[in-house]
């Protein structure tokens, strides 16, 4: 069962050769098996998900399917919602979110919710309120963050696909690290109501990672389109998602982008998965042109943080208004205070400075690809293979900490910033070593121009039947 994908575990419950009862015992069995290995959940919550079945599911393409969602935003209601913070400890979403409520359309049950570090804010799945996400390649290192819960529940064998968000890389880096797919829809894609249309001044979105492409692409066509007060909607695809894994992309012109906006270049292990994605890409038919647009990376460093803690802050100070005590910084991590600080004191000209910043890249970075007649730029997901846990934890020295991020993923961000869509592609595994004798992943990133995630799947699609990866398993695997 474990071999399946979300929509071939929805066939078998339409042909009655297993019942949504049968697929979620299993799937919460697989979870407990998981959490005991690798921690990768908040909360698990089968009762909710058996009462689910017990009213009658939609009918819909996942009818069935067992499904999680990320302790973070994405309401199930019921169910705990923390953000990974103890000062969110006993939070219960009372209702559920607009998302969640396009997810049960589509006939999946829902079980748990999977770990982030405290509020989204860091590339590793590590907090004080549940302590640390391993990976599955490798217990000593991080899952990648701030959806490792979800990347590695996937990665794990635990279920197919998961729900998971990125402000900054948080579905693609994850999914670097874990060896699964992961795809970063376009600013206004996805909704992320009722009571917000946006996150972070526009720079997360949500969607998922999962084992195979068409997972991902079946449920974005589930998910996408307006919602109750929405200011932007993305372009309306042309033609279904799931369709365009029907065909191959045609010659693409890929701009193969090395160096980061911040100046960082990729390791030795990072840089043979960008040499063998390009011959890879030259065999099918591509054409591979080593160039990069010319940003502003401090600008935008700055333009994140400063966006970033002034959204944390207002968070912060918002929710402990509706609880009747301000939030203090024993509640938060330390680096989350500092930020709230500093999210404090951000001048007001310097939140519309950053705004002008994001919109310059994203002029730039569309300049350039039609400058050079690009269709898409490749980088690695991941400058180096996943870190050891605690390096970038939300409790490590700053400085370190922030030395540790600037050269993991640094061209990651720069999507969110601009609202363009780019991917994960796991086609590069390390040397295998002691402690990962399977090796350990990195992905390869694959950005596009806003709105054209269809390009996007079509390509991955073909490097999945080119290079598959689902057959992979890691040493911690529960299927």
């Amino acid at each position: 069962m474990t071999e399946l994908d979300g929509l071939g575990q929805a066939q078998m419950v339409r042909d009655r050769q297993v019942s949504a009862s049968e697929l979620l015992e299993a799937a919460v069995s697989r979870a407990e098996k998981a959490q005991k290995s690798i921690n990768c959940f908040a909360a698990l919550f089968p009762d909710l998900a058996r009462e689910q079945i017990a009213r009658g599911l939609s009918e819909g393409p996942y009818t069935g399917v067992p499904f999680v969602t990320k302790d973070l935003a994405v309401g199930v209601k019921g169910a705990p919602l923390t953000g990974g913070s103890r000062a969110y400890r006993n939070v219960v979403s009372t209702d559920d979110t607009t998302l969640v409520k396009r997810y049960r359309e589509a006939g999946l049950v829902f079980f748990g919710s999977t770990t982030t570090p405290e509020f989204g804010l860091t590339l590793t799945t590590e907090s004080t309120l549940y302590g640390q996400t391993r990976n599955p390649w490798d217990r000593t290192r991080i899952a990648g963050g701030s959806s490792g819960g979800a990347a590695a529940a996937v990665a794990s064998g635990v279920l197919p696909v998961a729900q998971a968000s990125d402000g900054g890389g948080s579905i693609r880096i994850p999914a670097a690290c874990c060896g699964v797919f992961g795809l970063k829809p376009s600013r206004g894609r996805i909704p992320m109501g009722p009571s917000r249309t946006e996150g972070w001044n526009g720079l997360s979105t949500v969607h998922v990672v999962s084992r195979t492409v068409r997972d991902s692409a079946a449920l974005l066509d589930l998910t996408h389109g307006a919602e109750t007060g929405s200011r932007y909607l993305a372009t309306p695809p042309a033609r279904p998602y799931l369709s365009e894994l029907d065909r191959d992309p045609k010659r693409l012109r890929i701009a193969l982008w090395r160096t980061a906006p911040n100046g960082t270049k990729p390791d030795a292990d990072a840089a043979a998965g960008l040499e063998a994605t390009a011959k890879l890409l030259e065999s099918l038919g591509h054409v591979i042109v080593e160039a990069g647009p010319m940003l502003n990376g401090e600008a935008l460093g700055k333009a994140g943080l400063f966006t970033i803690s002034a959204n944390i802050a207002a968070q912060l100070d918002e929710h402990g208004a509706a609880r009747g005590r301000p939030v203090t910084d024993d509640e938060i991590e330390p680096v989350t205070a500092g930020m709230v600080r500093l999210g404090r004191t951000v001048p007001m000209v310097e939140l519309a400075k950053a705004n002008n910043v994001f919109i310059t890249a994203a002029i730039q970075y569309e300049h350039f690809l039609d400058a050079g007649d690009f269709d898409l730029t490749l980088s690695p997901t991941l400058h180096r293979a996943p870190d050891l846990l605690g390096t970038m934890a939300l409790t490590a020295d700053t400085q370190k900490m922030g030395e540790a991020i600037a050269g993991f993923a640094p061209h990651c961000a720069v999507f969110n910033h601009m609202g363009a869509p780019a991917m994960s592609v796991p086609l590069h595994w390390t040397a295998p070593t002691a402690t990962a004798p399977a090796g350990l992943p990195i992905g390869m990133m694959f950005g596009a121009r806003y709105g054209q995630e269809g390009l996007l799947l079509a390509l991955a699609g073909q490097l999945e039947r080119a290079a598959p990866w689902a057959h992979r398993k890691p040493p911690e695997w529960v299927g």
